[in-house]
């Protein structure tokens, strides 16, 4: 199963990590695990290419973890909440046996 926890301070996101592997299908054909990987990575790369915001970004066995150091752009809360999106979109069709999807306020 693939856990996905997103970070927010006064309502605005400002990390998120994704861990697990859904085990919908074999290795390689698996599409969950497909369309959450090209969803965080792009995430990542977003974060990292459109906006000025300084990032932990930490990858380690099956594991990504990033966070917004400082005050999180405008521009980092959308795409961190655009990547939450997507995720609970997976959530809903596909349920919570492969995906499931947490908030938590700090």
């Amino acid at each position: 199963m693939i856990n996905a926890r997103f970070y927010q301070k006064n309502g605005r996101y400002f990390g998120f990590a994704v861990q697990g592997h859904a085990e919908y299908a074999e290795p390689g054909e698996d599409i969950l695990c497909s369309a959450v990987s090209a969803l965080s990575i792009n995430t990542v790369n977003s974060l990292e290419r459109l906006t000025g915001d300084r990032l932990v970004v930490k990858e380690e066995d099956g594991r990504l973890y990033v966070k917004v150091l400082g005050n999180i752009s405008h521009e980092s809360h959308i795409l961190i909440k655009s990547l939450s999106i997507g995720l609970c979109e997976i959530y809903k069709e596909y349920g919570d046996e492969y995906v499931r999807v947490y908030f938590k306020e700090l």
